[in-house]
């Protein structure tokens, strides 16, 4: 039998992960539950989860703080939670690591789409439609991409990124040297309107070169910026 998809719902309000709990177990999720920071943060190190949904206002640890130190150690998908008017918040969320947010109050339909959509995501056979480039090893002279194992290399090292970040990146390999903007990219790589927060890819394109950089310089300079466009993968003929 099929291993239930395992979903850690943190968030310091009861009738929260109640509610939450209810709508994801419908979809036939097995739940788990954490009600602070410092509990999140220890079963999400010890287990493995295939989503988190934190909340990101909490007591003692928050939501940023436990995203931070998740992401040293591992690259699980990440659902923020967020109240209406904490849009800074939320941008200090991407540049944590988190994959997505939803804002409260949430509808729970768009919970269940938005933790369906991670997961796909997250898997090694996610969203891209690889006949658009049949290779599924994409190499470069500074950079590979094999997506069947769901790894990058960057100056023969494995490079640790979260699925949003290589999502990212692989959206942009397969069709290299050409500029998408942030729209299209929300659009394609988000695959849904993305409440219009462009800065969610800066964020993202930032972190991803600050991932590449520290392996290697080279990789992390392909990620280039066309200003007042967007963004591309800039790849020289050799």
């Amino acid at each position: 039998m099929e291993s239930k998809v395992r979903v850690l719902v943190v968030d310091d309000e009861d009738r929260i992960r109640r509610l939450l709990r209810m709508y994801l177990e419908r979809e036939g999720f097995s739940i788990e539950e954490a009600e602070n920071g410092e509990e999140a943060l220890e079963k999400a190190l010890a287990q493995d989860y295939d989503c988190i949904m934190l909340d990101l206002m909490m007591p003692g640890i928050d939501g940023i703080e436990v995203c931070q130190r998740l992401r040293e150690k591992k690259s699980t998908p990440v659902i923020m939670i967020t109240a209406k008017g904490e849009e800074v918040n939320r941008i200090q969320g991407f540049e944590a690591g988190t994959d997505d947010y939803v804002v409260k109050p949430f509808s729970p339909r768009e919970v269940v789409h938005r933790v369906k959509a991670v997961l796909r995501r997250a898997s090694s056979t996610a969203y891209l439609d690889i006949e658009q480039g049949s290779n599924h090893v994409i190499v470069f002279p500074h950079l590979t991409i094999d997506h069947d194992a769901h790894r990058v290399i960057a100056a023969g090292t494995e490079v640790n990124l979260t699925p949003k970040e290589y999502e990212l990146l692989l959206y942009l390999a397969n069709a290299a040297n050409k500029v998408f903007s942030r729209e299209q990219l929300l659009k394609d790589v988000w695959q849904y309107e993305f409440f219009g927060d462009l800065r969610t890819v800066d964020t993202h394109i930032k972190r991803l070169r600050e991932k590449l950089n520290k392996v290697s310089p080279e990789a992390a300079s392909m990620i280039s910026t066309v200003w007042g466009v967007g963004y591309k993968l800039e790849v020289s003929a050799e």
